[in-house]
């Protein structure tokens, strides 16, 4: 029977439904609605009723995908919008009561580790080390990877409570003023000086010792504007390489274009018109940092990482750790 895993962010509700195969899963179905559960939560500490009301929505399609997959093993973790919110238990309880699923609301660090988990088998084996990072609404993680024996480990993370939805209430329209994004680019750099140095990263990136992989709906779009596609297609996009130079000029494309030529862009739309620069300053901040000459784009992330661990554990408990799919 199949598997499914639901990743409830601040910006998006994603599912997929999967099947294990010999090398990780097949996936059988998937779901991706954005939802703005945490639309006005930083500032008012709350999830708004129509914020509920529109993920409920949601999840009550991925409840009848999953009815209808026959899905018997299932996951729902929620991450930053409802790790601040006070009325979590409120929502919790419409959650179960209105589509019979579970909320199950992780910590940073685990975020990071089921991003990881998720996006690890893009990693080239051939360096030691790795920035992976996942640029989310209401949070980004930045994970220090070295790579031992054939398993990436984690060996620092950094959660900054700021992503796409919380930087682009902060700042509004103005974020599009090239000064206001010079000043918050210097302000992120600033917040994550000190992660840096204590990983000695950008020495690492100097030395060629390190790559950088990324994860989220600003990288993918960067990259799907950079392969200049017609619509949107995962296929495409994951996987894909972007040197610093080709993030800079997509990042002026960008920039230069309304609201509404964002809108209509078909790799854009309406529903990340007014994130996605906030989305560049974060990744703007890490490149100008440690100064890296490549991304690598991962159009998969905590929901992928949260089915593999769910068909690890299904495996351990019947075969043992050798049949474990590697991670």
């Amino acid at each position: 029977m199949p598997f499914a895993a639901l990743d409830l962010g601040t910006n998006n509700c994603r599912m997929l439904v999967a099947r294990p195969s010999e090398d990780g899963f097949s996936v059988v179905d998937s779901f991706s609605r954005i939802t703005r559960l945490g639309e006005g939560v930083a500032s008012s500490g709350r999830l708004s009723d129509a914020a509920m009301d529109r993920t409920i929505r949601a999840l009550k399609h991925c409840a009848a995908k999953m009815q209808r997959s026959r899905v018997r093993r299932s996951r729902l973790v929620a991450t930053e919008a409802c790790r601040r919110a006070e009325n979590l238990t409120e929502f919790a309880a419409r959650v179960e009561k209105e589509t019979g699923l579970v909320l199950d609301v992780i910590s940073a660090d685990e975020e990071a580790s089921l991003a990881l988990a998720g996006c690890a088998p893009l990693l080239d084996e051939d360096r030691s080390w790795a920035l992976v990072f996942d640029i989310g609404g209401g949070s980004t993680e930045l994970i220090w990877v070295e790579q031992k024996d054939g398993r990436a480990v984690v060996r620092d993370v950094l959660s900054l409570r700021l992503g796409v939805v919380t930087l682009s209430e902060k700042y509004g329209d103005t974020i599009h003023d090239p000064a206001v994004y010079n000043a918050v680019v210097t302000e992120l750099a600033e917040m994550i000086k000190p992660f840096g140095v204590r990983n000695d990263i950008e020495r690492m990136m100097r030395n060629c010792d390190a790559q950088v992989l990324g994860t989220s709906g600003t990288v993918t779009t960067l990259a799907a504007v950079h392969l200049g596609l017609a619509r949107y297609d995962r296929n495409q996009v994951d996987g894909t390489e972007m040197t610093s130079g080709q993030i800079r000029f997509v990042t002026e494309q960008l920039g230069a274009m309304s609201k509404r030529e964002r809108s209509r862009h078909p790799c854009i739309g309406a529903g990340r018109a007014d994130l996605v620069l906030a989305g560049c300053a974060i990744l703007e901040s890490m490149r100008l940092s440690w100064d890296f000459e490549m991304l690598r784009v991962a159009d998969r992330g905590v929901r992928e990482g949260v089915l593999l661990k769910m068909m690890n554990t299904m495996l351990e408990q019947s075969y043992g750790h050798e049949k474990a799919f590697r991670q």
